[in-house]
């Protein structure tokens, strides 16, 4: 392009020297385009980053407040929490960071979403704090876009969502859904299939650095819930629920600088663990790579790599039967399935995907069975692991195999 891009330069140039602008009127105009398109591409070409994106959304905003106790506020918090993430991850010159809101503004829950779809960004993090009638209530949650049906998940979510009823017009702008009921969501287009495995390993990812603090993780592992924030992000998305303002010792420490510091580097620290696991060290090489993508070219190949399977973890006999495994690891680097290898576990699967390998432990057609081999896996230190299926060699959602 840029080969291009000179030798438009030096036609134009010749033909103002030459003084040969004055050429049939059709001629003029094909010159002109000509140049104007190859401008275009290459501006183009020069605009588009090779950077890993990562959007930023610092919850509520302005006249809306979020939750609010004995001084704590929430839209302070994780705006503050949101700019610490940030700059630490502006630090690293192969990132790109785009911001829902920098100041103490209003943004419609839909427009949060619309930003990230802009920056085209690789993944959307939303960063809030929770808060409960019953004071002694403690730890951080961390959600990905889901329609589990848990009634503390609802709950969750109808807060968060109850903001748009101060978005103008939002009864038309969200039409079909109600903010009191959550569950309606599930009547309109969910995007969230898509993106669901790379979500849960960036939110694992997440709670695995909030354990290494003590934080308490609350229900033992990732969440779902509509939330609407994330219901228009098409990328692999979560909302961190940083800690509850309402209980006086986590209030104090959200509301501390050290502590804020402390939590932007746990979640800065997951962001660029994802990162590595899926995109190398490197720049992003091409969309292509991106999980969104790749997630999406799985769905339709089978999978090349069978051979590189454990002998010992045992094979479908019926090309029908839904096939659970757990993954539990990825690297860049190709190591033989040995249990040395991955803390005495046995039964190890390996698959190809982009520059990165992904280990799965054990097989089995039967959900229960696998939630039991996911608590061996977590048991063996592997802390972020998390379910993975496949139907007739084509890798599904969980919901999916479940229904």
């Amino acid at each position: 392009m840029h080969f291009v891009l000179m030798k438009c330069i030096r036609i134009s140039k010749f033909v103002k020297k030459k003084k040969i602008l004055k050429l049939p009127y059709s001629h003029n105009i094909t010159l002109k385009a000509f140049l104007f398109i190859a401008l275009s591409l290459s501006s183009l070409t020069y605009s588009q980053s090779r950077n890993f994106k990562v959007t930023l959304d610092a919850g509520h905003g302005a006249h809306d407040f979020g939750a609010t106790y004995r001084g704590h506020v929430e839209k302070n918090i994780a705006l503050a929490i949101v700019l610490k993430v940030g700059k630490l991850l502006e630090a690293n010159s192969k990132i790109d960071v785009t911001y829902t809101r920098k100041t103490d503004v209003f943004i419609d829950l839909v427009e949060r979403a619309n930003i990230a779809n802009r920056a085209n960004a690789n993944i959307f993090v939303s960063i809030h704090c929770n808060a409960n009638r019953n004071t002694a209530a403690s730890g951080t949650e961390t959600y990905v876009m889901g329609m589990n049906k848990i009634a503390s998940n609802l709950e969750a979510a109808k807060k968060e969502n109850s903001v748009i009823t101060l978005e103008k017009d939002y009864k038309r702008k969200y039409e079909g859904y109600d903010p009191n009921s959550p569950a309606t969501m599930i009547g309109m287009t969910l995007m969230q299939e898509e993106y669901l495995d790379n979500s849960i390993s960036l939110a694992s990812k997440v709670e695995n650095e909030f354990e290494k603090l003590g934080k308490k993780i609350r229900g033992g592992g990732v969440k779902q819930a509509p939330f609407m924030v994330l219901h228009k992000a098409y990328m692999p998305r979560i909302l961190i629920e940083t800690g509850f303002i309402s209980n006086y010792s986590e209030g104090n420490v959200l509301d501390s600088e050290a502590g804020q510091n402390e939590i932007a580097k746990a979640i800065t620290d997951a962001i660029l663990s994802y990162k590595s696991e899926y995109y190398g060290n490197g720049t992003v090489e091409s969309l292509e790579n991106r999980p969104s993508t790749r997630a999406a070219a799985e769905s339709t190949a089978t999978k090349t790599t069978v051979a590189e399977a454990s002998r010992t973890v045992s094979k479908a006999t019926n090309s029908g039967d839904i096939i659970f495994k757990v993954q539990i690891a990825a690297s860049s680097k190709k190591l033989p399935l040995l249990a040395r290898n991955f803390k005495g576990l046995n039964t190890i699967s390996m698959e190809k995907s982009g520059a990165a390998y992904k280990y799965m432990y054990g097989e089995t057609s039967d959900y229960n069975q696998s939630k039991v081999l996911l608590s061996q896996a977590k048991a063996k230190g592997y802390s972020s692991a998390f379910l993975i299926a496949f139907k007739n060699g084509r890798k599904i959602s969980i919901q999916e195999a479940i229904k």
